[in-house]
């Protein structure tokens, strides 16, 4: 990315079945959904949203093998996607299992997004 626009931040949570791709697809909605960019498309290239270039790193407690990284790239709706994972987040205790909530124990999986967008 030769420009960088914008930085998005948000966390996402999996109060209840230990997803470490559904809290980090939650922190990356978190940061991108309350944000609107009504003029980026005038300075991108061809003045396209599909030559925006979006970097996402997301901090993760664990499972980091278990992300499934199509999914991840599917919450962002334009752009080249760019997905970079380094430990960090939080593990904590949600203080209930709930079996018919698929939990495997009483964790909740917090991830923290930061999305980077420019061209």
């Amino acid at each position: 990315m030769d420009h960088l626009m914008f930085i998005q931040t948000g966390m996402g949570t999996d109060v209840h079945g230990q997803d470490v791709t559904k809290a980090s697809i939650r922190a990356i909605k978190n940061a991108i959904h309350t944000n609107s960019m009504p003029g980026i498309r005038s300075v991108l290239p061809e003045e396209s949203l599909d030559n925006m270039k979006i970097n996402v790193k997301l901090a993760v407690p664990c499972d980091l093998d278990q992300l499934d990284f199509n999914q991840l790239k599917d919450a962002i709706p334009y752009g080249e996607v760019n997905i970079e994972v380094m430990e960090g987040g939080m593990l904590t205790t949600s203080g209930i299992v709930l079996e018919d909530k698929q939990d495997k124990n009483d964790l909740m999986y917090i991830v923290n997004a930061a999305v980077e967008v420019g061209y």
